[in-house]
């Protein structure tokens, strides 16, 4: 009955070392995140000009377009050809092999 105990408090120890290095871990997290947040507003940023910026996204995007479709007919990949299968499968031929030679069959060369 004291194995049962003492196993019992050892465990209940472990667990609570592991979940107070978890807090530990998220709450310095937490007070890293809260130093070293940058503390100027948004509304003091600078506003990118979103047409010029659509457009330029549009551009980029044909331009993608446009070399893949060249690279596309460009191409000479051509598909594999799977190869023909064997006679006799690689498990037949080593289940053929380990009858021979548990019958003394077998000839090394």
């Amino acid at each position: 009955m004291t194995d049962l105990i003492l196993s019992l408090q050892i465990t209940a120890l472990g667990m609570g070392l592991v979940f107070g290095a978890i807090l530990l871990l998220w709450l310095m997290m937490v007070l890293l995140t809260f130093f070293t947040a940058d503390k100027t507003p948004a509304s003091d940023s600078p506003k990118p000009d979103s047409i010029s910026q659509a457009d330029s996204k549009l551009q980029a995007v044909a331009l993608a377009v446009a070399i893949a479709l060249a690279e596309q007919g460009q191409s000479t990949a051509r598909p594999l050809i799977t190869p023909p299968t064997a006679l006799v499968s690689a498990w037949q031929l080593g289940m053929r092999t380990s009858q021979r030679a548990q019958k003394g069959n077998f000839r090394r060369p």
